[in-house]
């Protein structure tokens, strides 16, 4: 699932909520992270167990860990447990054109 991730893609990770915290707070158990995390959600009807996507950008990536960051993210996770969204470009260079007169 995680192959060829790289610094700066777009990734997301599939959790599970656990409970509503508070009116705009979820906690939910996202997969190889071994705690709870606590993110925002003000969405009205969520309930225990439903799957939640989670997307985030790739800060640093290690030999089978990958480190996410974005809005209520900022973990570091195993490569399965993340799946690539879009793929990093760098921008490309401006060629310089040199007038021959």
């Amino acid at each position: 699932m995680g192959q060829g991730i790289k610094v700066g893609d777009t990734v997301a990770i599939t959790a599970t909520v656990r409970k509503r915290v508070t009116d705009d707070r979820v906690s939910v158990l996202i997969p190889s992270y071994g705690q709870p995390h606590s993110i925002v959600d003000s969405t009205p009807h969520i309930s225990s167990g439903q799957k939640i996507e989670l997307t985030g950008e790739v800060v640093r990536v290690d030999d089978d860990t990958v480190t996410v960051g974005g809005k209520d993210l900022g973990i570091t996770v195993k490569h399965s447990a993340v799946r690539l969204i879009t793929s990093y470009v760098a921008p490309k260079r401006k060629t310089q054109l040199v007038d021959k007169a």
